[in-house]
């Protein structure tokens, strides 16, 4: 088994990253080369600003490259709880900006010429308890009634011919929802960035950052670059900056690990006998799984098997022991199956599970996806670049406030705690 990203495994890498020191100065520095910052520099680039992205370690290195594979439509939230949390109407602007932002996905792939597999599979979200039906159908209905009429419920008979378990009580199918190859992806959109003319360095952490005239001096170990404006594209990756510079988020943001396995390629009959109807899953539980079919037919099964802040290979090892146990448990025709791939990311999660887009403490900045990054991201890569050049009315988060989280300086020391209430959570639903 492999300790490594199948998406990284599995794609060619960015072949086109700046060979010299870090030097010059652009009227963008963008911090960080994932979905989100990659699409702020080729929407920029294309407008003819001058943008230069600045990556820590290689093009897709963070979440971009070690998700799940998902390109889910709705949010981290039952749709009632984001009305009660937001207000009707930034919730249903927020919901809509999901489905936007998989349509832009699929747009840059066509305009780009990425070939990454992209494909509208729908999610299937399950019901892991016969008790999670009624709040599951009761969501369904606000949701086809109120945002999205592509939805269906599916009673537990109706799973048949969707999942080969039978642990499953009912479920809701999201037709808008997507998947694709994000390795395949993140290279294409990083390729496409520096054809129309971003630069982008690999290897070059951000050490420093400070006020030069009206605009901002950026210092990292391979040079220094002037700018007149900086959007931080970090979310859980804030996090492992271990200087001054990302700060502001380091109290705002909580990096999760989040841990998955790919399994072996199936053969036509495992795969009928396990996902027969080849989209994205998700459970109901608090503490749940997502899985889906890779382009080359594995399984790519994965969840939050361990509350840790931690991503090693020591650390994935014991997550993926973990995720092994429930794929057996819920596909029992699959334990003896062999696991080619093991690896883990950080999920970078704010207090209420809403992402924040803004400008603060001189950076324009979109993270805080809370697990649902993969299918966001892009568009809040062309809302950080509207920002940059004066647009705001593209922000579908525009003024939503975003406090500190208690106690909290970038070392989510009270992640046993949330796992131990989740856990009673999934225990006593």
């Amino acid at each position: 088994m492999q300790y490594q990203s199948y998406w990284h495994a599995t794609s060619t890498p960015f072949a086109s990253a700046h060979p010299g020191p870090v030097e010059g100065k652009v009227d963008v520095v963008v911090i960080g080369a994932g979905f989100t910052g990659l699409n702020a520099a080729r929407k920029l680039a294309r407008e003819g600003v001058s943008v230069a992205v600045l990556e820590a370690r290689h093009v897709g290195f963070g979440g971009s490259g070690r998700n799940g594979g998902h390109l889910n439509n709705g949010m981290a939230h039952g749709y009632g709880e984001a009305k009660a949390h937001l207000g009707a109407e930034r919730a249903k602007t927020l919901w809509q900006a999901y489905d936007r932002s998989i349509d832009m996905i699929e747009e840059v792939i066509a305009e780009e010429g990425i070939a990454c597999d992209f494909r509208r599979s729908g999610k299937l979200k399950l019901a892991s308890k016969a008790s999670h039906v009624a709040g599951l159908r009761a969501n369904f209905e606000t949701i086809h009634r109120e945002v999205d009429s592509d939805t269906r419920f599916l009673e537990r008979h109706e799973l048949e011919g969707e999942i080969g378990s039978d642990q499953f009580h009912g479920g809701m199918l999201y037709g808008k929802s997507a998947m694709m190859h994000m390795g395949r992806y993140v290279t294409g959109l990083a390729e496409a960035a520096h054809r129309h003319g971003a630069k982008i360095w690999e290897d070059a952490p951000v050490t420093g950052r400070r006020r030069e005239g009206t605009g901002w001096l950026i210092e990292t170990p391979k040079g220094t670059i002037r700018a007149e404006r900086v959007i931080a594209a970090t979310n859980a990756y804030s996090n492992s900056v271990e200087t001054a510079p990302l700060g502001f988020f380091k109290k705002r943001i909580i990096s999760v690990g989040s841990f998955i396995v790919a399994t072996r390629p199936l053969s036509d009959a495992e795969i009928a006998a396990t996902l027969p109807g080849n989209r994205t899953y998700v459970t109901s539980m608090n503490i749940g799984n997502y899985f889906r079919l890779s382009p080359d037919k594995r399984m790519i099964f994965g969840g939050r098997a361990r509350f840790s802040a931690t991503s090693d290979q020591s650390s994935d090892a014991k997550s993926g022991k973990v995720l092994r146990a429930a794929l057996a448990q819920m596909f029992p025709q699959m334990a003896k199956v062999e696991l080619d791939y093991c690896w883990g990311g950080m999920v970078g999660m704010t207090k209420d599970r809403f992402p924040r887009a803004g400008e603060a403490d001189g950076m324009i900045y979109g993270m805080g996806y809370s697990g649902h990054g993969a299918q966001l991201s892009t568009l809040m890569g062309q809302v950080l670049a509207d920002m940059a050049m004066g647009r705001t009315d593209t922000n579908p988060l525009q003024g939503l406030d975003w406090p500190k989280v208690p106690l909290h300086s970038g070392k989510p020391w009270f992640l046993p705690l949330v796992g131990m209430y989740f856990g009673l959570k999934d225990r006593i639903s």
